[in-house]
């Protein structure tokens, strides 16, 4: 049927193209295509690793919920409460008050893993694993790997190692090998488990590995791994994190030295750059730039909030004494972190696998603008408060990812093209790659990356 000028479309026509609009994207039927294989009865457990925030915290003694808490508490607290203690001598976190106790499976009507652990039981036939609890002959476990997502992420590789011996013994098996799902940064403490279990490489830079996961892991799966780190993690730095109608500020991130791991990392590309579109030769890990920009523990700004809290100006002056000292000791040691997974390694016995979003842009470049003679923070091009004519920000700053990770430190490249080698320094033996759309929070509910994830578990 063809339209003169000024004709109208049929109203069933239209009716028909609205519905055609409308109609929903098929979907896989995850139970058809995966139930066929519950009759095999040799399956590895399988271990599903958070990234962070991806645990609820809670105070030891009373028991509050310290993360996520109420909905109260995500609309407008500041989550002070999270901020970590730290031990004057060894510098060290400690965490005697509060604790972490289960996955953040949903949140303020958000699924964040949820939805993948009903995929994992209702398609893929697994149960709920509980260490100490003896596994039966032919049943397929699921195991949920809850740690403190504050602490150092070495800390946390080496409570994975404890927890896979458990595992190890419910099925009677010492040469027991699992599989590991990780999410977002979950990706990081889990490779640095596969190269150095329990030890901790950190304290000078020989970072030897010891290839520890070799006889224990045979499957890595990382979901939105950020393993070249991510800018957003610096500006969070910064200006905070914001949660609801608040916002976790710098001081209490600045505990946590977790966070400090995920900066990019010094192989991955420009971090930074002038307005003019200059790249900055800045070392994020550097104590001193930090200071020079004035940020985080060494903004005016968060120095003097810090001392509102303090009833005498001694308690304050020694407060931030300590914490800057701490800060330089877990800026060092995130560096090392970095470094530590990119290090050449002998063999890889396990197989990784990749899986992210590559449809959402997603910032790789943060902007320093001078206004009024402060140095100001821009991580997307229309915060850019004056622009220089010709230069092409957006191409500058941002990177197809998930809105949190570029796909080029999903990859572990320095370059999103994808016929530039990996830097040298850089080894991460990837076995395959697929992509997805969609945001990072919500990678594990997609049913394309559920479907592809049962399909590598289950395949011999």
């Amino acid at each position: 049927m063809r339209l003169r000028a000024g004709q109208k479309i049929p109203s069933l026509l239209t009716g028909l193209l609205l519905l055609v609009a409308c109609t929903p994207a098929p979907r896989p039927d995850l139970v058809k295509l995966y139930g066929v294989t519950r009759q095999a009865t040799d399956q590895p457990p399988v271990i599903l690793v958070h990234g962070i925030l991806g645990s609820r915290i809670r105070s030891r003694g009373e028991g509050d919920e310290l993360w996520v808490g109420r909905l109260s508490k995500i609309l407008f607290s500041d989550y002070e409460d999270l901020a970590l203690s730290i031990d004057p001598v060894t510098l060290d976190p400690v965490t005697p008050d509060s604790e972490a106790f289960a996955i953040t499976d949903q949140a303020a009507g958000t699924d964040f893993y949820g939805r993948i652990i009903e995929t994992l039981e209702s398609a893929g036939g697994y149960r709920p694993g509980v260490p100490g609890t003896p596994a039966r002959a032919g049943e397929r476990r699921y195991y949920v790997f809850v740690y403190d997502w504050r602490q150092d992420n070495v800390r946390s590789a080496a409570a994975l190692d404890a927890y896979i011996d458990h595992i190890r013994g419910d099925y009677g098996d010492p040469r027991l090998k699992v599989d590991i799902v990780a999410h977002s940064m979950g990706g990081l403490l889990t490779r640095y488990y596969l190269r150095y279990g329990s030890e901790d490489v950190l304290n000078d830079n020989r970072l030897q590995p010891n290839l520890w996961g070799r006889d224990r892991v045979r499957r890595v799966i990382l979901l939105g791994t950020p393993n070249l780190g991510s800018v957003n993690s610096v500006r969070g730095f910064i200006e905070g994190v914001k949660v609801g109608l608040g916002r976790i500020p710098t001081e209490v991130l600045a505990t946590m030295p977790s966070v400090y791991q995920l900066f990019p990392h010094p192989k991955g590309g420009d971090w930074i750059a002038t307005a003019e579109g200059k790249p900055l030769d800045r070392d994020v890990f550097s104590a001193r730039i930090w200071r020079r920009f004035g940020w985080s523990v060494y903004s005016p700004e968060v120095r003097q909030r810090i001392r509102k809290r303090f009833d005498s100006e001694s308690e304050a002056d020694a407060y931030l004494g300590l914490l800057t000292r701490y800060f330089e000791r877990h800026i060092e040691r995130a560096r090392r972190f970095v470094w530590s997974l990119t290090v050449r390694l002998e063999e890889t016995p396990w197989q990784l696998i990749v899986l992210g979003g590559d449809c959402e842009l997603t910032p790789r470049t943060i902007v320093v603008e001078e206004v009024d003679g402060k140095s100001m923070v821009r991580l997307r091009p229309e915060e850019i408060a004056s622009p220089v004519p010709g230069v092409d920000y957006e191409t500058m700053m941002l990177e197809p990812g998930d809105g949190t990770v570029t796909k080029s430190s999903l990859l572990a490249r320095n370059s999103l093209d994808p016929t530039v080698p990996r830097h040298e320094y850089v080894f991460f033996p990837l076995d395959f790659a697929f992509f997805i759309c969609e945001s990072h929070d919500q990678l594990t509910g997609n049913m394309t990356f559920q479907d592809n994830l049962l399909h590598i578990l289950l395949s011999r």
